[in-house]
């Protein structure tokens, strides 16, 4: 059995209800410019669901925001791909977690920890005012705007260029003679909160309601269909930074993130005076308290943290969802008392069973509050909770408020106290707590909630898709039908869909054509949707790629899993203790007699992860491959490409012309690589399809 790390236990229920109210934030948010949450409050509830889901990767479902960056674009304008990925920030919210990021980094970097402010080591950062605003790409053709595009999902936004046009603050052409020929430019676009109560002044005015603050009001507004709706309303944009694809046409391109903002001035963009080089984490905070609580002509809801030099921040590189280089520090939360009501106990998808408090409504942060998280039974004797106590409640960076304290000395006489029940409040299984766990679970597989959980994470949006099955249609098929697998999905029929409430003909047969349509999806999707512990669907895709059928990987052993780049050994045993339970293969085995997944007729072999872990340097031009076959040549084979030769690079590879770096090499006695040496380190491997 695998031993997880666990912030805290009991979390299922408690995941499932934060995954629900983070998606519909994130939905009415993104999709329909109606916000219902306050910033602070969904970065806390998410916080929450991300440490839940970090101490119980099981937990991860198809459908939890932690596995995207962000919301699918809406369809009101043409969607468009980014050149350049926007990643979104990992969160601190105080400054013993920025600490704790810091040695993260170090450590990625390869130095040694800083123990004392102000010592040699300490790391340079540009600290710059979080906006609480909307992001933006813009991209410049030889100089002139070519396109503004919302993040979207951080791959793909939307084409909003005709409003991007209205903003005043973004310029029609860069104010140099000699631009780059193709420039990418990120920023902020924001509401000043005097425009703000302008615009909500005119609202009442004409009967329609008031926004509810100036960062949903610009998303709002940037994806208007009228331009001149966006001009009257009188947005502003700070850019903060920039990138240059296809080379700095003259001179060198900056080298710290503080030039880059000194560039993007001189080309002619807004940038935020606030910012500040700083010098370790000592100054870092000294900035943060400077303007926590400041008055500003904007709203903002913390510090952007980012590693000065540029050559860094390649090298520290990047998680799956967020740069390493970068953190955002967070202002507090605001909390509120009020009273619970009473307390119950949520069985999820993996059998983990979370306490959940009932509260009397209260406002908080924007939206009235009812439910909060308990967590676990730790923390419910830690809190000394009792039905009728007098909570503290805040929502943390997450979608679900929590309990942070109890007012005891407001404890009332008849106040009940409570612990976790002994069996499953779905199957009255003895629950169990597993030695070394936190959490508490139902050890039943047929636990109606767990088969439930099971049903809506095969259909989410990011596994088979299956549209209509949701939690209430789910919870009919596992009591009415008896449906206990995924597999069983596909032997339904409309007749027997008929049957059930809310059923008629037509959408029992719309049901039933959505899920023999699934069948069609593609492998890595029904990887996620298995539900294997740890892999979620960036994960899924990686493993997909490797190993292209089901039975490539369940041949795989957990070693061979672990060298591929980005996975790790906790994975690697993850899935390969999935496939060796006999239920799970007899499971594989009934979806493939049903054609799931649906694969290519002609498989490509899993390519050879011979350079896992080998770092790899490219200088000048190659004979026949381009710098960017080359780094997916070797990428593909499990080793990774950075900007700059350190101790830590093994391989430069040299083309002509190579510049500094074979110098550097040189130096600190790097093996050199011609382009035929590189290639040959794989004697399996083909390069002819990397030519055009």
């Amino acid at each position: 059995m695998l031993t997880q790390r666990v912030m805290d236990p009991k979390l299922e229920e408690r995941a499932r209800e934060l995954r629900t109210l983070l998606q519909k934030a994130s939905i009415a948010y993104y999709v329909h410019d109606a916000p219902i949450l306050e910033d602070s409050v969904y970065d806390r509830l998410y916080r929450e669901l991300q440490e839940l889901e970090r101490a119980y990767p099981e937990l991860v479902t198809p459908d939890s925001p932690t596995q995207r960056v962000g919301e699918k674009p809406a369809e009101h304008f043409p969607t468009v791909f980014h050149r350049i990925p926007l990643y979104s920030l990992e969160n601190a919210f105080n400054p013993e977690e920025l600490e704790e990021w810091q040695e993260r980094l170090l450590r990625v970097l390869g130095r040694a920890p800083v123990r004392d402010s102000g010592t040699e080591g300490e790391l340079e950062y540009v600290c710059e005012l979080k906006i609480d605003g909307a992001a933006l790409a813009l991209t410049y053709i030889n100089g002139l705007l070519e396109r503004g595009a919302t993040r979207g999902d951080g791959q793909a936004g939307e084409d909003i260029t005709p409003n991007v046009r209205a903003i005043r603050s973004i310029p029609l052409r860069l104010a140099t003679a000699d631009p780059p020929p193709v420039l990418e430019v990120r920023g902020e676009v924001y509401l000043a909160l005097a425009e703000f109560e302008r615009i909500n002044r005119e609202r009442r005015s004409a009967g329609d309601p008031p926004f509810a603050n100036p960062r949903n009001c610009a998303a709002g507004t940037l994806r208007q269909l009228d331009s001149r709706v966006v001009a009257a309303r009188k947005l502003s944009f700070f850019a903060y930074a920039l990138h240059w694809p296809e080379g700095w046409p003259a001179g060198d391109p900056p080298q710290t993130q503080w030039q880059c903002l000194q560039q993007l001035k001189e080309l002619g963009f807004p940038v935020n005076p606030l910012s500040q080089v700083c010098r370790g984490l000592r100054e870092v905070i000294q900035f943060y308290e400077r303007w926590r609580g400041a008055q500003l002509p904007y709203a903002s809801d913390g510090v952007v943290v980012k590693l000065n030099s540029l050559r860094l921040q390649e090298e520290a590189g990047f998680t799956q969802k967020f740069p390493r280089w970068a953190i955002a520090l967070k202002y507090p939360a605001q909390e509120v008392p009020t009273r619970i009501r009473a307390i119950l106990a949520s069985v999820g998808r993996t059998g983990a069973v979370t306490p959940v408090a009932e509260l009397e409504p209260v406002p908080l942060a924007g939206t009235l509050v009812s439910r909060a998280s308990l967590h676990n039974a730790d923390r419910l004797r830690e809190l000394d909770v009792h039905i009728g106590d007098t909570a503290i409640v805040r929502k943390a960076g997450e979608i679900i408020p929590e309990v942070v304290g109890i007012l005891k000395e407001l404890r009332p006489a008849d106040a009940v106290p409570y612990s976790l029940p002994s069996q499953c409040p779905e199957c009255h299984t003895p629950l169990v707590r597993p030695p070394g766990e936190a959490v508490t679970r139902c050890p039943n597989p047929e636990c109606p909630a767990k088969l439930r959980g099971q049903l809506q994470h095969w259909a989410s949006r990011d596994a088979l898709d299956i549209e209509g099955l949701g939690e209430k249609r789910a919870a009919q098929l596992v009591e009415n039908l008896g449906v206990r697998t995924v597999a069983d999905l596909y032997r339904l029929t409309p007749e027997q869909l008929q049957g059930l409430e809310g059923m008629g003909s037509r959408s029992s047969q719309k049901l039933v054509q959505a899920i023999q349509h699934s069948r069609q999806q593609t492998w890595e999707r029904v990887l996620y949707g298995l539900g294997i512990p740890h892999v979620g669907v960036v994960t899924a895709q990686i493993l997909a790629g490797h190993f292209p059928t089901p039975e490539l990987l369940a041949q795989a052993s957990a070693e061979t899993i672990a060298q591929i780049y980005g996975i790790g050994a906790e994975v690697a045993e993850a899935v390969v203790a999935w496939f060796a339970d006999p239920a799970h293969r007899r499971l594989l085995q009934e979806l493939q007699a049903l054609g799931i997944p649906a694969l290519p007729q002609q498989e490509n072999p899993a390519v050879s992860q011979i350079l896992a872990g080998k770092k790899f340097v490219i200088t000048g031009t190659l004979p026949t491959l381009s710098r960017q076959q080359a780094k997916a040549w070797i990428e593909s084979r499990g080793g990774k490409v950075t900007a700059s030769v350190s101790r830590q690079t093994n391989y430069v590879v040299v083309g002509s012309d190579p510049g500094s770096k074979l110098e550097q090499a040189q130096q600190l006695g790097i093996p050199l690589l011609t382009e035929a040496e590189l290639l040959a380190l794989d004697p399996t491997g083909e390069s002819g399809d990397l030519h055009p």
